[in-house]
């Protein structure tokens, strides 16, 4: 009789393994161990699995692993920053022009267009022209008629265009007075560029 008991207890401990073996192998098989073990018994003697379930008996103590999303830096040479430093580079000229010293009326015209003066007022035409060349390239579809003027992005468009065709025309009128054409074309791309600082 005691052999019987063991045999019987070798065979339900080969099932086990046989069903843990499988269970392990294939995750499409959900196998209720603590049922198919709790249906073996032998008399008053019954074969019980100890359940670790760790839900019911203590706290979760899995770690969220939340990443903080990438700040975004945006690429250091694109479109939009080559219309930006082009902008900005046009108001250097605009200042370094202002400021250099005029050719006087009794030099010749080709000493006039070989001064300094002369040569930053046509590079600073030159950066306009690139500075609204590029915003209209680059920004375009910021530009809404429907929205008016009162737009910032619209504003910035009217005034930078204004301010690059007024310096290309204080450009043109030189040797001839031209200061205040220049002095506005200035002023009105530097408010462009204040508006969308």
């Amino acid at each position: 009789m005691k052999h019987i008991k063991k045999i019987k207890n070798l065979m339900f401990v080969a099932g086990l393994l046989a069903i843990s073996g499988t269970a392990q192998a294939s995750d499409s098989h959900n196998i209720d161990i603590p049922t198919l073990a709790s249906a073996y018994t032998n008399g008053s003697k019954s074969y019980m699995l100890a359940i670790n379930d760790t839900s019911k008996s203590k706290p979760s103590t899995t770690v969220s692993t939340l990443t903080q999303p990438e700040k975004f830096e945006p690429p250091l040479f694109s479109g939009s920053n080559a219309h930006k430093y082009l902008g900005l580079a046009t108001l250097g000229l605009v200042v370094a022009t202002a400021i250099a010293p005029k050719p006087s009326a009794d030099q010749s015209e080709a000493e006039i267009d070989s001064s300094v003066h002369a040569k930053l007022g046509e590079a600073t035409a030159v950066f306009a022209a690139a500075t609204v060349t590029t915003g209209l390239i680059y920004h375009w579809d910021d530009f809404h008629f429907e929205d008016g003027f009162s737009d910032p992005d619209n504003l910035h468009a009217l005034l930078g265009t204004v301010g690059a065709l007024a310096m290309m025309y204080a450009v043109s009128l030189a040797p001839e007075p031209h200061a205040g054409a220049g002095i506005a074309g200035g002023a009105a791309m530097g408010f462009a560029i204040k508006l969308t600082w």
